[in-house]
């Protein structure tokens, strides 16, 4: 009908005028099809609204309330809103910041000033320790979508840039110390404990859930530390599915391979008059009767096992207290994962280790631990970086890692060490 009464309108004039009339027709339809769309689109990606966040009051809000020197909020809520003190936060942010040009803050096409590197900062940290996005919009000023990627960005140049330091293997130093606190709890040449936690994945891929899950049917990814009365931890390895237990990921991690390539640095100590040369870890059951491992006795006989079990069970809490410290500090290791790729999760629970070390470190004067470090009464020799060391070298080291008869030498030098050390004060 349309059509028609179109013609009937079009035979009423000439061709001249027949060819403005069809050019005003389609220069108005033109428009309107402009105005439709840019009904439906308000931003660069279709169907995309745009929210003005006013970033530049944000940043400025944000420095008032903690970094000016007059900030509203003292340094013991900053402390406990950013988990660390102002000083350690800055140092990061600063090295982050030179390290990945995606925290410099810049502007866009239109001349707009984009996010600042505070508040990118701020929302990742704010997601680490809380776990959630959407709380972080209307303070920072930040889309969920850009939270996200700054969280990821983040945790890539914490983990690039300070892994080297804070996840190294103990150095000689360290070694040191660890012996120096070891000894002053009774057991000498105990570098630490060691035992697995559980992340669970709530966005698990369907088709690897069953690889994932366990007995709970609940798809987790485990992480496997070693940490020290301090709670600093000295190893981590992150990966292994549920279905795995913690001999199976024993198998798999590095925590050994600096002792079976001989390049570890050596570790002398005596118990009961019997001299070994080879740190050892406590850890529960599950583990092997490994000479690097000391397990507790699960049906102690007389006071010595008694007191012994009670004592091995109390230090080996170290690395539970860790994880337990580090899910407190770190909320996102603590709630379900909601990420897609464990690469992701990877970075993320790294990343916590790391600033985790960060905090023990810069706060290591305030926690009240005072050791001795004369104890030691040999100078450790410096740690050897030569090549890896032949095939025959390697397995030796790898048995005598292995030996049963260390092991149950080890335990029992230690149930009369300590009795000696504490048995007529009970």
């Amino acid at each position: 009908m349309a059509r028609n009464t179109m013609k009937m309108i079009l035979n009423d004039f000439d061709s001249d005028d027949k060819l403005q009339l069809i050019t005003i027709a389609a220069m108005e339809e033109e428009r309107l099809n402009r105005e439709r769309c840019s009904r439906r689109r308000s931003g660069s990606i279709e169907g995309h609204a745009v929210i003005y966040r006013d970033r530049v009051q944000g940043h400025e809000r944000l420095y008032r309330d903690y970094f000016s020197e007059t900030a509203i909020y003292p340094a013991h809520l900053f402390r406990r809103r950013f988990r660390m003190n102002r000083s350690l936060f800055l140092h990061i942010l600063s090295t982050v910041e030179a390290y990945d040009p995606y925290f410099v803050q810049k502007a866009d096409a239109v001349e707009i000033i984009g996010l600042s590197s505070l508040q990118k900062m701020t929302a990742a940290m704010r997601m680490l320790a809380y776990g959630v996005t959407d709380s972080v919009d209307d303070y920072v000023r930040i889309g969920e979508s850009t939270a996200i990627e700054s969280l990821k960005h983040f945790v890539k140049a914490v983990v690039a840039t300070f892994s080297k330091t804070y996840l190294r293997s103990p150095n000689n130093d360290d070694i040191s110390r660890l012996l120096a606190m070891g000894s002053n709890r009774g057991f000498p040449g105990m570098l630490g404990s060691i035992d697995c936690m559980h992340w669970k994945w709530k966005n698990c891929p369907t088709a690897r859930k069953g690889m994932y899950s366990g007995h709970i049917h609940e798809p987790t990814i485990i992480l496997e530390a070693v940490a020290s009365q301090d709670l600093w931890i000295w190893h981590a390895f992150f990966g292994m599915p549920r279905s795995h237990n913690n001999i199976n990921v024993l198998d798999r991690s590095s925590v050994f391979s600096l002792l079976t390539q001989g390049r570890a640095p050596p570790v002398n100590y005596s118990i009961n008059r019997n001299d070994y040369t080879m740190g050892y870890y406590l850890a529960d059951g599950i583990y092997p009767q490994c000479a690097t491992f000391v397990k507790t006795i699960s049906s102690p006989q007389g006071n010595k096992q008694i007191y012994f079990a009670k004592a091995q069970e109390s230090a080996r809490k170290d690395v539970e207290r860790a994880f337990g410290m580090l899910q407190a500090r770190f909320a996102i290791v603590r709630e379900p994962a909601r990420f897609w790729k464990t690469k992701i999760m990877e970075d993320i629970i790294m990343a916590c280790i790391i600033m985790h070390n960060m905090v023990a470190e810069d706060e290591r004067d305030d926690n009240g631990l005072d050791f001795n470090y004369d104890t030691i009464s040999e100078s450790l020799p410096p740690v050897s970086h030569e090549r890896t060391p032949e095939l025959f070298e390697f397995i030796q080291n790898h048995h005598c890692i292995r030996d049963r008869g260390t092991h149950s030498k080890l335990k029992q030098d230690l149930v009369e060490h300590l009795w000696t050390l504490h048995g007529d004060s009970l």
